[in-house]
């Protein structure tokens, strides 16, 4: 422990010598203030929390301007679901916090939960159906979205986070006793809670849609649908990797917490976590960004600044498992293998003839399955101890040393994710397609949604933009102004 605090009148004199007997009476106060009180505790991790949150829901941002990887036809219809999507807050208030949580929880605070860690887990929620919307995007009703997005936060999200991260699942690492191969399953900040989540709701949507209109040639070969400002798609990563310090340092929930009794101990908590966790997310993702770069250059012969910034989210969706359970290097080899893993399930895609205008499914889903892996390797005991507690040989890293069973563990999460999310939110885009109200009709999808759905254009075009073959199809209803759809 730190020195007690004491001075003189006559010590105080260099900083004022006007008043250094008040400055005294000042820190005698400050030295009586109950700082380590438990009011004053829960004041500080639950101000660390909201702020968190507030970083997280930031990333609605850049998710926003990531959509500018879509076509200019289908601008308005994208920002409509990106704001409607924030609606499933209130969902998650109404079917999952209380069928987790139970009301009182809810609507009263207690020792272990309060508001500020509701709202955190709602910007986790709507995170979730912000990544299934990327793959499905630019050929899928509105109202496929009101439904779809409901049903993920109201259910499928919450039964995930509860089994994963709740203090009573049945395969939290924050479990009394019972533990899942004795260790738990270490997803710390949501590689496969969060991103494989919505990355495999949204492969099951794309699947049964189809691919866009015009995405391959009838021979197979894939056509580049590019978007319309690859600028926004820069300063959506930017304010994502912003967020991205809310999502995963975040994570702790708690930040006024010791880790040790020991002389000097006092300096090394869980702050100094909340550290190493930031520079292992910067570390992950700046690897993957790299790595693309190169790797892009090599196979396709050229500099692709969007492939870039998907390979740098790619980075951080994998690290987001075990952000705060490696070491910095070991985070270098996690963003290493991210991007070979995000290209590797590209090119699979396209050989498949599969459409996900964001790669949302092979960037959250696969990179997130990677990470969920990377973590069963690579976490380290003393890591793994300070942050989980309980027994101190408690499984840790295959590659670390520590055994096979953390990384069964996280195998079985793989499992148990893919399974879920396949039964509950496959089978609702199959019986919206069988409904006919998940897809738009060729037409509409041809013309763009804009000016068929949503009432116009986002953009105003000049007359020689016309002439140049922005416009491809002119539309008009009867006894209505016409409307002009664009590439």
């Amino acid at each position: 422990m730190a020195s007690p605090l004491s001075c003189s009148a006559s010590d105080l004199i260099p900083l004022d010598q006007t008043n250094a007997t008040s400055w005294r009476v000042h820190l005698r106060r400050l030295k009586q203030s109950p700082a380590n009180s438990p009011a004053a505790i829960c004041a500080i991790d639950n101000t660390y929390l909201l702020f968190s949150a507030y970083l997280v829901f930031a990333m609605q941002l850049g998710r926003h301007a990531l959509c500018r990887l879509r076509r200019a036809k289908n601008t308005m219809n994208i920002m409509l679901t990106s704001v409607i999507g924030l609606a499933g807050g209130l969902f998650y208030y109404l079917l999952a916090a209380p069928l987790l949580l139970s009301f009182q929880r809810l609507h009263r605070t207690s020792p272990s939960f309060d508001y500020p860690y509701f709202l955190y887990q709602w910007t986790f929620a709507i995170a979730a159906a912000g990544i299934t919307s990327g793959s499905i995007a630019e050929r899928t009703q509105f109202v496929a979205y009101l439904i779809y997005s409901s049903f993920l936060t109201g259910l499928v999200y919450p039964i995930v986070s509860h089994w994963f991260w709740s203090s009573d699942g049945w395969a939290s690492p924050a479990r009394a006793e019972n533990l899942l191969f004795g260790s738990g399953v270490i997803d710390f900040a949501g590689s496969g809670v969060v991103h494989m989540v919505g990355g495999i709701a949204g492969l099951w949507g794309a699947l049964i849609e189809g691919p866009r209109i015009g995405r391959f040639e009838n021979s197979g070969k894939p056509v580049t649908l590019r978007g319309h400002s690859a600028t926004l798609v820069v300063l959506g990563t930017f304010l994502l990797w912003f967020g991205w310090y809310g999502f995963n340092p975040g994570s702790f929930a708690i930040i006024n917490k010791s880790y040790g009794s020991s002389p000097g101990s006092s300096f090394y908590g869980q702050w100094s976590a909340v550290g190493r966790t930031a520079v292992t997310t910067t570390l992950a993702g700046c690897t993957a960004a790299l790595t693309t770069l190169f790797g892009k250059r090599l196979i396709d012969g050229y500099w692709n600044v969007t492939d870039v910034c998907n390979g740098l989210l790619g980075g951080f969706a994998a690290i987001t498992g075990g952000c705060s359970v490696v070491e910095p290097w070991a985070a270098v080899i996690c963003g290493f293998v991210a991007a070979w893993v995000l290209m590797g399930f590209n090119k699979l895609a396209d050989k498949l003839r599969y459409d996900d205008p964001l790669e949302a499914a092979q960037l959250h889903g696969g990179c997130g399955a990677w990470g969920i892996i990377f973590t069963g390797l690579f976490a380290d005991k003393t890591y793994v101890s300070e942050i989980f507690g309980g027994d101190s040989n408690r499984p840790y890293g295959l590659l670390m040393g520590g055994g096979w069973r953390l990384l069964a563990a996280h195998v079985v999460q793989i499992v148990v994710i893919t399974g879920w999310v396949s039964v509950t939110m496959g089978t609702l885009f199959f019986v919206l397609h069988k409904l006919e109200l998940l897809r738009i009709p060729s037409e509409d999808e041809i013309a763009g949604m804009d000016p068929t759905s949503h009432g116009g254009l986002a953009y105003m075009y000049t007359e020689e933009e016309i002439k140049n073959g922005i416009m491809v199809r002119e539309m008009g209803r009867e006894n209505e102004n016409v409307q002009l759809g664009v590439l």
